[in-house]
């Protein structure tokens, strides 16, 4: 994927993004109609928000429980020192571990936020064994999610 200088969005584009946000497998001549042009000139809008980068992937939302991981973590990590190639070490290393859906390097009292996901308390224990043995790591304080009240729904492009 190319991704080029951002470029300002007009109305269209942003419904384009918003409905297709919305909903991934919507056909072109229905996201046509949504969006009130006619399917070649849409396609080509969402071919160049493609080009643009401003759509990075399409996809599905899957079910975790149903897929044997139901249950998630939120986990501080803290390295035992700064340096580049602590970070850049850590990196490449948690990215192999299947359990880590997130990874996110965070200023302030810690230097990563990881969201794991696992399927019982013993397959946590595992993953956090792995985790804790990556060179670098010093320290993790680990908070189970006991209720999602709101997953990420995507980023905020218009008001309904």
């Amino acid at each position: 994927m190319k991704i080029t200088k951002a470029r300002a969005l007009d109305r269209i584009d942003l419904l384009i993004l918003d409905t297709l946000q919305k909903n991934g497998r919507i056909s072109n001549i229905e996201l046509a109609k949504c969006v009130n042009l006619s399917p070649s000139p849409c396609l080509d809008r969402v071919r160049k928000l493609e080009n643009d980068g401003f759509i990075e992937r399409y996809g599905a939302f899957l079910n975790p429980a149903k897929l044997n991981y139901g249950m998630s973590a939120f986990v501080q990590v803290t390295l035992d020192r700064t340096t580049s190639d602590v970070f850049n070490f850590f990196k490449l290393e948690v990215v192999k571990i299947k359990e880590v859906a997130e990874c996110h390097m965070v200023a302030g009292g810690f230097d990563y936020l990881l969201k794991l996901r696992f399927e019982n308390m013993e397959a946590y224990r595992e993953v956090l064994g792995m985790i804790v043995e990556l060179p670098g790591v010093s320290q993790t304080h680990t908070y189970v999610v006991m209720e999602h009240v709101k997953n990420d729904e995507g980023v905020p492009i218009l008001s309904d």
